[in-house]
């Protein structure tokens, strides 16, 4: 192909296209980087890093990721982390709202389609107050979520972090009110079942895979998943209202928000 043909048919690629490529090729070196910092991370024998918000010994919410001394979240969450470390519970209000509180245990997804199945008819959006924890079960609440056409919610100075935005992308409608603490960082696999650096790697590399495919399905920018893929997991990159409304990880703006209560 002549150099003005190449030229041409790059032309002709969209921006759709030109956003994937580049995802693909950010995607392709963080799994490299991640290879090379974990088999670091064997040769010392340590842990691969990581906040479980169920251990008592580590921060329910980590430090801002910033050049110097970690900082903390744009507010504190209302709610004490004592409450933020319990296995996730689930308590129908008024007006079809189903709060979602805690953390995102094992089993978590399992309890939500108990919720839905008996009480779904009356839930119209899921309010979000949580740490996060199991990538697992935060895929399958935001795959239920986004099947029964429910909308996702985060309160005035609740909590939505870690893997706990995967469940709030789920919503048909998404609204993140003022003051609502927002934060992404690297997912990571907290059961300590890999005995190696490469059984690490190939899960960390297939989990943020499944997780980047479901956000697109979503329609969420793949711009909120650069900035968690750049976000080590022992750190949050806390969304500012701009953002969420940029990566459309947000539907409304959050003066609409507020309105809705």
């Amino acid at each position: 192909m002549r150099i003005d043909e190449a030229f041409k048919a790059l032309a002709r690629l969209d921006d759709g296209a030109l956003m994937r490529g580049a995802f693909i090729t950010l995607l392709s070196a963080a799994g490299i980087f991640l290879w090379i910092d974990m088999r670091e991370i064997a040769a010392m024998n340590a842990e691969f890093p990581g906040t479980d918000p169920l251990l008592q010994d580590q921060p329910v919410l980590p430090p801002a990721l910033t050049e110097g001394v970690p900082n903390a979240p744009p507010v504190q969450p209302a709610t004490s982390g004592e409450v933020l470390r319990q296995p996730m519970k689930f308590e129908l209000k008024s007006g079809g709202l189903l709060l979602a509180e805690g953390t995102i245990d094992l089993g978590a997804a399992a309890r939500f389609a108990e919720e839905i199945e008996a009480r779904g008819e009356y839930v119209r959006t899921v309010a979000l107050n949580s740490p996060g924890g199991s990538v697992e079960d935060a895929l399958a609440m935001s795959n239920l979520i986004r099947e029964k056409k429910l909308d996702t919610k985060v309160a005035t100075r609740a909590l939505c972090a870690s893997s706990c935005p995967i469940v709030f992308a789920g919503g048909v409608g998404r609204m993140a009110e003022k003051d609502a603490v927002v934060g992404v960082h690297q997912v990571f696999d907290g059961s300590g079942h890999q005995t190696t650096a490469e059984q690490a790697m190939s899960a960390a590399q297939s989990t943020t895979a499944r997780v980047a495919r479901h956000l697109d399905a979503m329609g969420i920018g793949a711009g909120l998943w650069f900035n968690a893929l750049e976000t080590p997991p022992d750190r949050l990159y806390y969304l500012t209202v701009e953002e969420m409304a940029d990566f459309k990880l947000t539907t409304e703006p959050v003066a609409t928000a507020e309105r809705k209560g």
